[in-house]
């Protein structure tokens, strides 16, 4: 979200002609940059989002089913087993 963002850095088409190389080493760090062109933001520069390793998949899709099956079998996962406990409003019973 636009809180946890750090601020744009705005630089001109022009000065961004003879410094691309550093813009582009601080998009990629993170760093939103903007183009600008008469003063008015015209571009921003982002780092390309990766696709997953074979290995991240797979273990996603491991997860989904882990969970999947958890849910068909009617059983609870740690961070709800103490649903029990507390009554609708959130009270111990």
């Amino acid at each position: 979200d636009s809180f946890h963002r750090p601020p744009s850095m705005k630089v001109s088409v022009t000065d961004a002609k003879a410094q691309l190389t550093e813009l582009v080493r601080r998009a990629e760090a993170g760093d939103e940059v903007v183009l600008t062109r008469h003063g008015q933001p015209t571009v921003r520069l982002i780092p390309v989002q990766r696709p997953p390793t074979a290995t991240l998949r797979r273990a996603i899709l491991q997860a989904a089913r882990d969970s999947g099956r958890c849910h068909a079998l009617g059983e609870t996962s740690g961070a709800r087993s103490q649903d029990d406990l507390y009554d609708e409003f959130g009270l111990p019973k």
